[in-house]
């Protein structure tokens, strides 16, 4: 090869690498994004970013430039809120607590049962297979992910099922954490009424604490215990999907952190605790929620959103409207 040929070479590699550059997108380049990411967590961890804007951050990042570490983000909006509602279970009182978990017991029961018979209905006419319907249903009666996560492998849910009722409850719980607070202030609703229809009307017990920590204290105390508390539905409902499916001997998982957050209500009530202590512990778990929602936003992707099926969507949305309608008629008429 002479050294003609060498520099042609040269040249035709030089003008391809600077193609390829102009190419792609300079928010495109990994390091970028890390350090963008990066920088919006840091900025979540200052007083100077509040719950709402946290999620609007985090859902612009998501849909523009893409979460550069999915693994680590679904593990920390996932945990992370665990250890925030347990540090929040230490501003709580029991008894005050046990109360407003007991305002909408009887209502409970009639939206659980009625939300799973609605569902699996809605879900055979519009020719969904069963076990997403089912799916579908389990989140939007209970608790969003972690009902779907603990039915999921006694109903024998494939991957895809799974996936397609996750991304379903994530979007509108997405949709929740902005919408509910708005609706709220517009119905001129109390923070003991807002907290009891957010805990009522939302799928995820994370939009539900987002939702309640938006509206007010009291709020998120109301939301954050009766939330909970619908949550332990989780063991009945695992149950029948075992009869239900005919999938008898699976476990039946309990989320530790209730038990904790139980906990952490025990010992602030009948403990003397240093107030000092107790206020620190929620001003720190009210700043990782904050964290959280950046992550819960920052988790929903374009390819979520492509995942959602017409039919699946429109099975969630008329679950969530039914539910949201008809706990709203419930706290007027007893409020």
């Amino acid at each position: 090869m002479t050294s003609k040929d060498k520099e042609i070479i040269l040249k035709q590699t030089t003008m391809n690498n600077r193609e390829q550059r102009t190419k792609t997108p300079f928010f495109d380049h990994i390091p970028t994004r890390k350090i963008i990411y990066i920088a919006g967590v840091i900025c979540c961890l200052t007083p100077f970013i509040s719950p709402p804007i946290a999620l609007f951050l985090g859902l612009v990042f998501a849909l523009t430039l893409g979460t550069p570490f999915p693994t680590f983000n679904k593990k920390m909006s996932k945990y992370l809120l665990q250890v925030s509602v347990v540090g929040l279970g230490f501003g709580m009182n029991l008894l005050d607590s046990v109360k407003a978990g007991s305002d909408g017991m009887l209502f409970t029961l009639f939206s659980v049962v009625s939300v799973m018979f609605m569902g699996i209905m809605i879900g055979k006419w519009l020719r969904i297979p069963n076990v997403s319907a089912y799916l579908i249903a389990s989140g939007t009666a209970i608790c969003g992910g972690s009902a779907i996560a603990a039915v999921g492998p006694i109903a024998k849910a494939k991957d895809s099922e799974m996936s397609i009722s996750l991304a379903t409850i994530f979007v509108l719980n997405a949709v929740a954490l902005f919408l509910f607070p708005v609706l709220g202030h517009l119905l001129h609703l109390s923070q003991h009424q807002f907290g009891l229809w957010a805990a009522i009307a939302i799928h995820d017990t994370s939009s539900v604490v987002g939702a309640g920590a938006i509206f007010g204290e009291e709020a998120l105390k109301v939301a954050t215990t009766v939330k909970l508390t619908r949550a332990l539905w989780i063991i009945p409902l695992s149950i029948f999907t075992s009869f239900y499916f005919k999938s008898k001997g699976d476990k039946v998982f309990i989320p530790w952190f209730i038990l904790f957050f139980i906990v952490a209500m025990v010992l602030n009530t009948y403990l003397q605790l240093p107030t000092a202590l107790t206020h620190g512990i929620v001003s720190v778990a009210r700043q990782c929620l904050t964290l959280t929602l950046f992550f819960i936003g920052a988790g929903l992707s374009r390819s979520a959103l492509k995942m959602v099926g017409v039919k699946p969507f429109i099975l969630g949305v008329t679950l969530w409207f039914f539910i949201a309608i008809i706990s709203l008629g419930f706290i007027y008429f007893i409020y």
